[in-house]
């Protein structure tokens, strides 16, 4: 795979500061606002989600933390704006992908592609979890996005396996791939 220009400058430069902390409620709210761009939901089914869905998953996401010691953390820049989210989380589906794993992932809001924000995060999360005791951590990221699999690949997780993303709805299935890293 050949990176854009954007993605290896993103890759190369210095990572930025970022906070992560377990998400509030009013999260559900800034990640609405986050991610309601279609660029950012491309890889998620194409369309922004409603208020509702970041409500359930924050409420998730505190429950993880207190259940696990680590979840889906609301992503502060060094103005500590919410710009997004990075964690992790167990697999959420039951019926395709790495059933029984632990996920890490992230996503961030239109304006702030491209500065490094998800690779300083990422390796927080990686060391979040490793101090946790989860061994192992797998991402997957859909099989056209370059810029989510740079991001894997620079943390040092290795492709493992693919798989179709059965359809919802009227969305199409599509291929996912799936990264591993042993911690």
């Amino acid at each position: 795979m050949t990176l854009t220009p954007s993605v290896a400058s993103e890759l190369s430069r210095p990572l930025p500061t970022v906070r992560l902390r377990v998400p509030v409620e009013e999260d559900a709210y800034a990640w609405y606002d986050a991610f309601k761009n279609r660029e950012v939901m491309e890889f998620f089914g194409g369309k922004p989600k409603g208020v509702s869905v970041y409500e359930e998953l924050t409420a998730r996401q505190r429950k993880h933390d207190a259940e696990l010691g680590y979840c889906l953390w609301t992503l502060l820049d060094e103005d500590d704006r919410v710009i997004g989210f990075t964690g992790a989380q167990p697999w959420p589906h039951t019926h395709y992908g790495p059933v029984g794993e632990i996920e890490i992932g992230w996503r961030l809001g239109r304006e702030f592609w491209g500065r490094g924000y998800v690779a300083a995060a990422a390796q927080e999360t990686l060391a979040r979890v490793r101090a946790a005791g989860v061994p192992e951590v797998v991402a997957v990221v859909d099989a056209r996005n370059a810029r989510s699999i740079a991001v894997a690949e620079k943390l040092g997780m290795r492709a493992a396996e693919s798989f179709t993303v059965p359809a919802a709805g009227a969305e199409p299935e599509r291929r996912g791939r799936c990264f591993r890293l042993s911690l």
